[in-house]
């Protein structure tokens, strides 16, 4: 209805300006005005002209002033067609994506029915493989039990080639402290050879256990020893005559090595060897100092060694054999220890009634060891008593009346 009421404004409004241009024209070229300096009659034409496009622009300007649908139309259709065309493409678009994401979902629907079908012959494989996997978990705990069963036996017998090689350390350190005995002895045999040997390689000249409270005391109390391996070795080297001079040659390093360790804090045992074998009525004696710290070696109820008396050994001959070897084992010990005992201490009428009792001895096998009967240091002599393994030497049966 507001489009007609703007139309009829606007030929009402035409037609009240062209015929008030009219008459303007018409007064304007009876009256031969002229205008800009134009011929009436140009004049009244210029009028008329102007009048019209007065109207035209009245006409429009009420259109547009009235009509908010003429202003966007004139001025923004462009743009809105432009903005309508995105509308559209973005329509497009979504319709697109959504036509996408229904494809999708449909895929996604047949996966998923798919996976829950995966899914259920999966739980059905499962249950099929508890099945199986019940009998051989049985036969597993079986072979673990086996396993275990196993593993003690190689234990016991790991344990037993331990013990084997034990032994057999022990063998070899006994032959090669034999070896090392008969080469000391056939050296002594050549030595005896040429004359009568008082001295022997290693043979302990002087020794003194001592703890200096000054270490500026070490020369003196070395000298004093070398003074009483000089008279020794003269005593022994030359009897019967004045021990006027020295004999004893010994090197300055050596000297100075062990009185560099005396100065250190502690108990040392510093003792005068030979060197060589040495003939009786020679002129010359060397030897050569050592210390060593003053230790425990071993200790009261200390095994040192062992060894076992087979069944087949039952004679003398093999008792009193296996007897020394268990006494050489443990004076091989000792040594190792760092004892400077020369021998062992024990006594012989005990030693001689285990003999007798290892004689008429009822048991096809025993177990013999040697036992330290007091604490000894590195100096002090060591005395062992041989016994069986587990007790005291009464346990074996004594001579048979």
């Amino acid at each position: 209805m507001t489009g007609w009421l703007l139309i009829l404004s606007l030929l009402i409004l035409g037609g009240v300006l062209s015929t008030l241009g009219d008459r303007l024209g018409s007064r304007v070229g009876k009256a031969r005005l002229s205008l800009f300096n134009l011929r009436p009659r140009r004049t009244a034409v210029f009028i008329t002209v102007l009048t019209g496009s007065l109207i035209s622009a009245l006409s429009l300007g009420l259109m547009l002033l009235v009509s908010r649908q003429l202003r966007v139309g004139l001025f923004e259709l462009d743009d809105l067609q432009a903005k309508l065309q995105q509308s559209r493409d973005a329509l497009n678009s979504s319709r697109s994506a959504q036509f996408n994401a229904e494809l999708d979902l449909k895929q996604a629907r047949s996966d998923s029915n798919q996976v829950q079908n995966e899914l259920k012959e999966a739980k059905k494989r499962a249950t099929a493989l508890r099945n199986e996997l019940a009998p051989l978990q049985k036969q597993r705990q079986q072979l673990e039990a086996e396993r275990a069963r196993l593993s003690r036996d190689i234990s016991k017998k790991d344990a037993d080639i331990r013990r084997t090689e034990v032994e057999l350390a022990n063998v070899r350190s006994r032959i090669s402290a034999a070896e090392k005995e008969l080469k000391q002895l056939e050296t002594n045999l050549i030595a005896l050879r040429r004359g009568d040997v008082v001295l022997s390689s290693g043979q302990q000249l002087a020794a003194a256990t001592l703890r200096l409270d000054n270490p500026s005391q070490a020369k003196a109390v070395i000298d004093r020893l070398l003074q009483e391996a000089n008279l020794e070795a003269f005593r022994r080297v030359r009897p019967g005559e004045e021990a006027n001079r020295q004999i004893l040659l010994v090197p300055r390093t050596d000297i100075n090595r062990i009185e560099q360790i005396i100065r250190k804090p502690g108990t040392w045992v510093v003792y005068v060897r030979s060197a060589a074998n040495v003939l009786r009525g020679e002129n010359v004696v060397y030897a050569f100092p050592d210390a060593r710290q003053n230790i425990n070696i071993v200790r009261q109820g200390e095994v040192l060694a062992r060894t076992t008396l087979d069944q087949n050994e039952k004679s003398s001959e093999t008792v009193r054999n296996r007897l020394s070897l268990l006494l050489a084992s443990t004076l091989a010990e000792v040594k190792r220890r760092g004892s400077l005992s020369s021998g062992l201490q024990f006594d012989g009428s005990e030693m001689n009634r285990l003999g007798k009792a290892l004689l008429n001895r009822s048991q096809e096998r025993i177990d013999l060891e040697a036992v330290a009967l007091r604490n000894s240091d590195t100096a002090d002599p060591v005395a062992v008593v041989l016994q069986p393994v587990g007790g005291p030497w009464t346990k074996i049966p004594e001579d048979k009346p």
